[in-house]
């Protein structure tokens, strides 16, 4: 059969592949800051509550007095020199990065919440000739909090195409080799760099409500897995690494032990000189480099410890384009 001669051109044959990361505000004042929280706090996969019960507490209270605190901690973190959050930095290298190292698929990155969109990167590749999508999120612990939420707005954004790319979305890659191997690597270069090695390896991951790990959430047992891995993998004995929950949202209980009780009950305990890890970040972030090195710093110090050092996360390192490169060449299994 002849096409009509008004058939539209649609470019196809190629593969994309898409990082997603959570999201950043696009700049520190307060209403970017606003803006951005409207977004992410209002996700139903974040916050369960029936928007009912939620929007006044939102609307009221959170939006009203949260976005001047967490402006001030994002300028704290901000890059200067680029003009924008280390997040949205670091992601952005990542992508670069990969690309050149995957000259035969388009690579692309994202963020959740705030910018550049889902949905305008999927309509980006598209536009490249992508009918084949991998999704990667950039959280290698799954949760319906973060993981689920990007495989949300990937498929709310392909309900509006006529004709939808073939969708693959990432396995959690919490235990994949590729992963523990770049922790592994780069916990030991950095520790290798410090003046001793500490006493106690903390590694804090982001928390969630345990209500969420009771209803079957797998996040705490993918951490608890990355976590053993990781210690077995460096040949470290168990009394030497500590796994917290950080970033708590509200008076409801959350996962434990707390990071910020545990930094500061080590000096009680003896111990004056640690490092902290967070391998539930691939990126860093306002969380990473305010809430850990700024915030976690006074904690511990004010407790009596001596000596506290932070562990960048894997960023944009020859470890984390390594790790993922295998990670995108599995998932694309049998399209290449």
């Amino acid at each position: 059969m002849n096409k009509p001669q008004q058939h539209p051109v649609v470019k196809h044959g190629r593969i994309g592949v898409l990082l997603v990361n959570l999201g950043t505000p696009d700049a520190t004042d307060t209403r970017s800051v606003r803006r951005y929280l409207r977004e992410f706090l209002s996700d139903r996969r974040v916050i369960e509550l029936h928007p009912l019960l939620w929007a006044p507490v939102l609307y009221g209270p959170i939006l009203m007095f949260r976005p001047r605190k967490s402006a001030e901690a994002y300028r704290k973190i901000w890059l200067k020199d680029v003009d924008e959050s280390p997040l949205r930095y670091y992601t952005r290298r990542q992508a670069e990065r990969l690309q050149e190292r995957l000259p035969d698929v388009e690579v692309d990155w994202a963020m959740r919440y705030g910018t550049p969109a889902i949905r305008d990167r999927i309509d980006a590749l598209i536009e490249r000739g992508c009918d084949r999508l991998l999704v990667l999120p950039l959280y290698p612990q799954y949760s319906a909090t973060t993981s689920a939420s990007v495989a949300d707005a990937t498929f709310d954004a392909l309900k509006k195409l006529r004709w939808q790319p073939t969708l693959r979305l990432a396995h959690p890659w919490h235990d994949h080799p590729a992963h523990i191997q770049a922790l592994t690597h780069s916990i030991q270069r950095q520790l290798a760099e410090l003046e001793r090695e500490p006493e106690v390896l903390v590694l804090s991951f982001h928390g969630l409500p345990k209500k969420y790990f009771d209803l079957g959430d797998p996040y705490y047992c993918h951490c608890q897995k990355t976590v053993r891995l990781l210690r077995e993998s460096l040949g470290w004995p168990e009394d030497r690494v500590r796994v917290t929950f950080q970033s708590r949202l509200g008076p409801t209980e959350w996962l434990q032990p707390y990071t910020a009780e545990v930094l500061a009950q080590l000096p009680k305990e003896g111990v004056t000189n640690i490092a902290v890890a967070t391998p539930g970040f691939v990126t860093d972030c306002v969380e990473t480099l305010e809430e850990i090195a700024i915030e976690g710093r006074e904690i511990f110090e004010e407790a009596g410890g001596e000596r506290y050092d932070v562990l960048p996360c894997l960023n944009d390192s020859d470890d984390s384009i390594e790790m993922l490169e295998a990670l995108v060449t599995q998932e694309l299994g049998g399209w290449r």
